[in-house]
């Protein structure tokens, strides 16, 4: 009994101890451990899947199920997109339709690429110049002889020189000399090709005013817009541009606008075959019945 006891004793001690030694354990780390407690991160519940999110987004995104659109809302975008699918088509056709005369554009004719430059005019003038002094010379040679100031035969001479150029000055006769065309000719070619391509304008004009017209076909050119362009555009629409285009620089001003024009017809008429297209895609009746005209 008494060893036992003994034992016993020994081991309570041994406890004590242990006991003692942990506390002082617990209170020396509690003095070092930071006020906050330190967090550490969890493992996720599925890595496989967080690894497919992270290298692929838009799967991530997929994978969320879209909210339902309800019905009714559909069948009035729906809607409202068919109502402005015809409202554009309308507004496309008549567009064309109103710039149809642009079709008839003879580029030739308002090019005027027989013009005579100024070089050529200007060397016809010096020659018409010269043939003017010479014969008002031989002229005044004829007269002086017949007055008995110089002899006849240089009074005769004045005389033949005198109708020689006037005979030079008929363009049946001048063929035969030169192929140079005279002053008068390159003057008369001027105003023929002016005169060609102010009644061509006219024939274009109409009685709407073609130019004015096209103007509105700016969203599919915008160099329609350019401000070179802004008076010959207020004189279409006063229908006085045909009188106003006396030189030629008026009238290539004039072409260059129309070719302008040409390429923005073809763009709208491109996005009005397309909207056509799409209309009879999308089953809009009424939207493609607008088209059909053109059609």
């Amino acid at each position: 009994m008494p060893s036992r006891l003994v034992t016993q004793e020994t081991a309570a001690r041994v406890d004590n101890t242990n006991m003692a030694e942990n506390r002082r354990s617990e209170i020396n780390n509690a003095e070092h451990l930071p006020d906050e407690p330190l967090l550490r991160q969890g493992r996720p519940a599925d890595p496989g899947r967080e690894l497919q999110r992270a290298e692929d987004p838009a799967t991530a995104d997929a994978a969320v199920p879209a909210e339902p659109v309800p019905e009714g809302n559909n069948n009035e975008t729906r809607g409202i997109e068919k109502t402005i699918a015809e409202s554009r088509q309308r507004s496309l056709r008549l567009m064309l339709r109103q710039c149809d005369r642009l079709m008839l554009m003879d580029f030739e004719i308002l090019a005027m690429s027989d013009w005579p430059d100024n070089y050529t005019v200007a060397a016809a003038r010096r020659g018409r110049d010269l043939w003017l002094f010479c014969s008002l010379l031989a002229a005044v040679v004829f007269l002086t002889g017949m007055t008995g100031f110089v002899p006849a035969w240089i009074a005769g001479t004045g005389f033949g020189v005198f109708v020689i150029l006037l005979l030079s000055g008929l363009s049946t006769i001048r063929g035969m000399i030169t192929r140079k065309p005279s002053y008068l000719d390159l003057i008369i070619t001027r105003r023929r090709m002016l005169l060609d391509a102010r009644k061509h304008i006219q024939h274009l004009e109409g009685a709407d005013g073609l130019a004015w017209q096209c103007a509105r076909m700016a969203e599919f050119n915008t160099a329609l817009r350019a401000m070179r362009f802004s008076e010959l555009l207020a004189l279409s629409e006063r229908r006085s541009l045909v009188k106003h285009l006396s030189r030629r620089e008026h009238v290539r001003l004039y072409l260059i606008y129309m070719l302008e024009a040409e390429k923005a017809y073809a763009r709208a008429e491109k996005a009005f075959f397309e909207g056509h297209q799409q209309a009879i895609d999308n089953g809009w009746e009424s939207v493609a019945a607008s088209s059909e005209d053109r059609t």
